[in-house]
């Protein structure tokens, strides 16, 4: 079984297990949340089924992702501007995927 759950205006595609790396998150490490906004699942038993409601997830750790460099210039007025940016990120398990009355 999987889903599409949609957390932080992004689509993530997940499965009992995987790891995702969301926008951050104001949940502690360790506590396990409840992932309502579910686009679209499937069970392998050739039907989506209708009563998902919930992905179960853990949070493992809060970080930053890699950096990126922001460049700008302006040719021939001598302008350059270089800055560095981070996001912070939560990292999340997948415990389980709820699908009612499978």
């Amino acid at each position: 079984m999987f889903a599409i759950v949609e957390e932080g205006s992004k689509q993530y595609m997940v499965k009992e297990g995987s790891i995702l790396i969301v926008e951050r998150i104001a949940a502690d490490v360790g506590a396990v949340i409840d992932i309502n906004s579910i686009l679209y699942s499937y069970h392998s038993d050739g039907g989506i089924p209708t009563g998902l409601t919930k992905v179960i997830a853990e949070v493992l750790e809060h970080k930053r992702s890699k950096k990126i460099i922001v460049f700008k210039k302006k040719r021939r007025h001598n302008y350059r501007r270089k800055n560095g940016h981070r996001q912070d990120v939560t990292v999340l398990r997948v415990k389980s995927i709820d699908g009612g009355n499978l």
